[in-house]
C-alpha cells in the first residue's frame, strides 16, 4: 500500500534533522562538530528529537576568518548581482518553507501554520532589501566648494553577529540577515538551543552565495560572549532578555560595535466602549496566544473600560476555551511552551498571581488529556495594575485584565512600565486612537489590528526594550557606516592654505 504524502514527507524532514545533528555550517558547508553534545528535546512529547555540538574555539575561528574573505568578495561584486542573489535565496526560502517549518514545529512546537509562515515571510524582507540597497548607496550633498563633488557613501561594517532566540528563529534572522547582506556584510548566526537545526535547515537558501558568507555556530552563551567581544566582528544583534542584552551591549561597548537590540516587551492592550466587543475579544486571543504566547510583542497586560469590562473578559475567555492545544503538526491553534523550564516558569508566574489576589477565570492548568509534552491552557485572570504580572514580561499563554475608568487611566497604566516594544488599542473613536498613537511611550502602536508588521516599516522599542531598528529603511542602515566623499576636479592651491595672509593675524584692535 502506498504511503501518504504526508508521513513521507516527514519521514523525509526528520531524516534531515538527523543528518543536521551535531553540525555546524562553516565557509560554505555543514560540517561536524568536535565540541560537547546537548539534546534537542521535542516539545510536544518531551522526548529528545536530536542533538547539537558547542562550537570550539578552533571553530568559531574558523568561521570568523571565513566571514572576513567572503565579505571582501561579497562587497567587490555589483549592488545589481548582490540584489539577484538575494532575491534568489526569496526564491529557495519560498521552495523549502515546508520542511524547514515542519523542522522549526518539531524543535520548539508552534503550530506548523505558524512555522511554515515565518519561511515565506521571510522571503519578503530578502525581496525588499535587495531593492533598497540597490537603489540606495548615498547621496549626493551641495557642493560646501564651487565645482567640487561632494557626497555621503554608505559601507558596510564587516562581519555581523546575530544572537537568536527560540521563538521566531527563521523570521528575526530573516530580518537581520537581508539588511546586513544588502549593506554588503557577513553573518555569523547563533542559534537558541532549544532550535539549533532549523537554521542549520535554513542554509539551504544560502548555498549559493560566497562560501562563508553565511555561517551557523551551535553552542551556548560562552559562544555568544566570544563573538561579541571578538576584535575581527564588527556589529551585533541580539534578542533575548533585558539581563542578557545589557552583558551584550556592555561587551560591545568596549569595541563601539553598533548593537542591534530586542530585549523584551510587557505590551499593552486597551479596550474602549466604542470597540466591538466581539472583535476585540477575537484580536486580544489572537494577541495574547499566538505562538502560545512567546512572542516578544504578545499583549501582556489588558486594559479594559469599566463600562465594558465584564462582557470583554467573558467574550476573551471564550475565545480562549475554543482554542484547539496539541502537537503542532496536528490541527491545532496552539502547541505547548517550548520547553519544561518555560513551563514551570508560565506556572510560578499564574501561581504568585493568583496568591496576590487574581481571579483566574480560564485555564491555568496542563490540559489533563496531554500527559506529554510542555503544554499549558490559554489562560485569563482577573487583575489590578499593582500586580506583578502586569510588571513583567510574561511570556506565555497568559491574558491578565484590569479595569480601567477612561483612556486617560489606560494610558497612564499602560506607560507605566520599564518596556516600550508595541501597544494595542481598540477603538472606534478616531480621537481616542490618536490619543493612544501620540501618548503611549512604545516603538509600535497597533489600533485594530494586532501584531502585524511590514517590511517598510521599522520594527523596535524604547525604555529597556532595546536599542535600534529593524526593518524599513532604518533596519538597512542599522548595518551600514557612512563615509564622506570630496571631490576637486583638479588639483589647485587653495586660499586657506599655508602661509596665512598677514593682514589675518591678531592685533589688538581685533578684541575692541
Amino acid at each position: 500500500m502506498e504511503e501518504p504524502a504526508a508521513s513521507s514527507q516527514a519521514r523525509a524532514v526528520q531524516q534531515l534533522m538527523a543528518q543536521r545533528c551535531g553540525q555546524h555550517y562553516i565557509d560554505g558547508d555543514w560540517c561536524p562538530g568536535e565540541g560537547p553534545a546537548t539534546a534537542v528535546i521535542d516539545p510536544a512529547s518531551g522526548r529528545s528529537t536530536g542533538h547539537f555540538h558547542h562550537a570550539t574555539p578552533a571553530e568559531r575561528e574558523r568561521a570568523i576568518q571565513a566571514a572576513q574573505r567572503a565579505q571582501s568578495q561579497w562587497w567587490n561584486l555589483s549592488a545589481l548581482d548582490r540584489a539577484e542573489a538575494l532575491h534568489s535565496v526569496a526564491d529557495r526560502l519560498v521552495a523549502i518553507s515546508g520542511r524547514l517549518g515542519e523542522c522549526l514545529t518539531r524543535e520548539m512546537g508552534k503550530p506548523f501554520r505558524e512555522s511554515n509562515w515565518e519561511g515565506n515571510a521571510s522571503a519578503g524582507a530578502f525581496r525588499h532589501y535587495a531593492e533598497l540597497a540597490r537603489h540606495d548607496q548615498g547621496r549626493i550633498a551641495g557642493p560646501a566648494i564651487a565645482g567640487q563633488l561632494q557626497m555621503t557613501i554608505k559601507e558596510p561594517l564587516g562581519t555581523v553577529v546575530a544572537i537568536l532566540p527560540f521563538n521566531y528563529p527563521v523570521l528575526l534572522f530573516s530580518w537581520q540577515a537581508a539588511a546586513a547582506l544588502a549593506a554588503g556584510n557577513a553573518v555569523i548566526a547563533k542559534p537558541s538551543e532549544l532550535t539549533p537545526l532549523t537554521l542549520l535547515v535554513l542554509m539551504e537558501a544560502f548555498r549559493h552565495l560566497p562560501a562563508g558568507l553565511v555561517q551557523v555556530l551551535n553552542g551556548g552563551p560562552e559562544l555568544g560572549e566570544a563573538l561579541v567581544s571578538h576584535p575581527h566582528t564588527h556589529a551585533i544583534a541580539f534578542t533575548g532578555n533585558v539581563r542578557g542584552a545589557q552583558a551584550v551591549a556592555r561587551a560591545a561597548a568596549e569595541r563601539f560595535k553598533p548593537v542591534l537590540i530586542e530585549a523584551s516587551g510587557n505590551d499593552p492592550f486597551l479596550v474602549m466602549p466604542s470597540a466591538c466587543i466581539d472583535t476585540a475579544a477575537r484580536g486580544a486571543a489572537y494577541a495574547a496566544f499566538v505562538n502560545c504566547g512567546q512572542v516578544c510583542t504578545s499583549a501582556e497586560r489588558f486594559y479594559v473600560h469599566e463600562a465594558i469590562y465584564e462582557p470583554f473578559v467573558a467574550a476573551l475567555a471564550e475565545q480562549a476555551q475554543k482554542l484547539r492545544i496539541g502537537n503542532g503538526l496536528g490541527r491545532v491553534d496552539l502547541g505547548p511552551l517550548a520547553s519544561e523550564r518555560e513551563r514551570r516558569r508560565v506556572e510560578a508566574i499564574v501561581a504568585a498571581a493568583i496568591a496576590e489576589g487574581a481571579q483566574l477565570v480560564c485555564g491555568g492548568r496542563r490540559p489533563p488529556d496531554l500527559q506529554e509534552g510542555w503544554y499549558y491552557e490559554p489562560t485569563v485572570l482577573k487583575v489590578n495594575h499593582d500586580h506583578a504580572i502586569m510588571h513583567g514580561e510574561c511570556f506565555g499563554p497568559i491574558a491578565p485584565v484590569a479595569r480601567v475608568g477612561s483612556l486617560e487611566e489606560a494610558i497612564a497604566k499602560a506607560n507605566d512600565s520599564d518596556l516600550g516594544l508595541g501597544a494595542n488599542i481598540y477603538t472606534n473613536d478616531l480621537r481616542e486612537a490618536f490619543a493612544a498613537i501620540h501618548g503611549i511611550e512604545s516603538g509600535i502602536v497597533w489600533v485594530n489590528t494586532p501584531l502585524n508588521d511590514n517590511d517598510a516599516v521599522p520594527f523596535g522599542g524604547r525604555k529597556l526594550t532595546g536599542s535600534g531598528r529593524e526593518l524599513g529603511a532604518e533596519g538597512l542602515e542599522q548595518f551600514r557606516r557612512s563615509k564622506m566623499v570630496m571631490i576637486a576636479p583638479k588639483a589647485e592651491a587653495d586660499p586657506e592654505w599655508f602661509p596665512y595672509p598677514d593682514e589675518a593675524a591678531f592685533s589688538s584692535t581685533c578684541s575692541q
